[in-house]
């Protein structure tokens, strides 16, 4: 009798993945180590995913959309950049795992080469709350978007490289949140001339 595909395997190997990323970094995600975290065998593994690119770029995708199920829920662009901030804050292997690949398997010419499509729902999620709040379409609000995200980044970064003292981090928040407030208020001046 011929064996049955397993419908769970691939949540595994990206369940395994990410628990084998948390634990041990970059140098923790072979193939062969996830496919003995998942409880399988490496080739498995390949015919799920081409390569290991294939399965980072998977867990990127899924903290993706993990961030931008918490941005949808929020009440205004600011609670987003809040949520955003404290999600990179909550979550630091994740966050590392993403910029750390973001450019090389999404955004290079060989990732377009490749024919790579990225879907930013993270970014749709708060574009959607500026046109809500500000009127207009995303496209007019890519300025502001671009310098919402590079605050919220930076301020991760910063906050995450210990850059800025933990006993600093509450006022480095602060200043965030007044930054993202009066950059929206401004924009929001401009938008209605």
């Amino acid at each position: 009798m011929p064996r049955q595909p397993d419908p769970e395997l691939e949540s595994r190997i990206l369940n395994a993945a990410h628990k084998l990323w948390k634990r041990g970094g970059d140098p923790a995600l072979t193939l062969r180590s996830v496919a003995r975290e998942a409880g399988t065998n490496t080739p498995a593994v390949y015919r799920r995913f081409q390569d290991r690119d294939a399965i980072i770029r998977a867990l990127m995708q899924r903290m993706r959309q993990d961030l931008a199920a918490l941005l949808e829920e929020a009440s205004s662009p600011e609670e987003g950049c809040e949520r955003y901030l404290e999600y990179a804050l909550s979550h630091p292997h994740e966050y590392e795992l993403f910029f750390h690949y973001n450019y090389q398997l999404d955004y290079s010419p060989q990732a377009r080469r490749a024919g790579i499509r990225v879907r930013r729902p993270a970014r749709d999620a708060i574009q959607a709350k500026l046109v809500k709040d500000l009127g207009g379409s995303a496209a007019d609000h890519e300025d502001i978007m671009t310098a919402l995200w590079m605050m919220a980044h930076g301020a991760a970064m910063l906050l995450l490289s210990k850059s800025i003292e933990p006993k600093d981090a509450q006022l480095a928040r602060a200043a965030f949140t007044r930054s993202v407030r009066a950059l929206l208020k401004d924009a929001a001046r401009l938008h209605r001339r």
